[in-house]
């Protein structure tokens, strides 16, 4: 389901761009975005402590930024920064043992299938640094100590602008970022949890 969702994406995008005629994003152009977007952690988070401990992160949803500047025509690096978002974390059969905050800045280079219409259709790639903190624990894991590493990872970026002004538009994007970190508890390795996240948004862009 979350490969279809990618998918269709990244269809409606290039049919977008094949059906209008093509206007150019100047070089030298940023916009700046703010919006909303839930980060949804994929269904299977994987298993700790040998296999023997099934995870489940669950979503979040915060105020986010983006600034995007553009190096070429149509080609723009953007930045995406948001408040911490919080996710509680769940064992099967036990429930709710803690939580984590994380920030996921990613940074993109983005082609814009710019038109001449109202809808402006984009694909991206990039990189994502997620730092967890903030950890707790609680129910069966209450007064232990929980650790989750950093991860570095690839990002995926689709989405749409719908023109609302001259200057300005509003959009609607899904991101698939590889978010994998390692689990410490009382300073013992329990495995690697696999969040890799599907992000859904919608944000105001003004271009400048």
């Amino acid at each position: 389901m979350r490969n279809k969702t990618i998918l269709s994406c990244a269809l409606a995008a290039a049919v977008a761009a094949v059906a209008t005629p093509a206007l150019a994003q100047s070089k030298g152009d940023w916009t700046l975005g703010v919006g909303v977007h839930q980060v949804n952690p994929k269904s299977d988070n994987g298993k700790l402590a040998g296999g023997t401990l099934a995870v489940d992160v669950d979503s979040d949803v915060k105020p986010t930024i983006t600034g995007e500047y553009f190096i070429a025509d149509n080609v723009g690096i953007e930045v995406l920064a948001a408040l911490p978002f919080k996710h509680d974390i769940n064992i099967d059969g036990l429930g709710r043992v803690g939580s984590t905050k994380h920030l996921p800045p990613v940074v993109s280079i983005q082609y814009h299938f710019n038109s001449q219409g109202k809808v402006s259709p984009f694909l991206g790639a990039g990189i994502n640094y997620t730092t967890f903190f903030s950890e707790d624990t609680s129910g069966a894991l209450a007064g232990s100590k929980l650790k989750l590493e950093d991860s570095w990872g690839l990002a995926a970026h689709a989405g749409l602008d719908f023109k609302v002004a001259d200057k300005s538009s509003v959009r609607v994007d899904v991101r698939w970022i590889d978010i994998d970190s390692k689990v410490k508890l009382d300073g013992q390795k329990l495995g690697t949890v696999n969040i890799d996240p599907l992000v859904y948004g919608v944000a105001y862009v003004h271009r400048f």
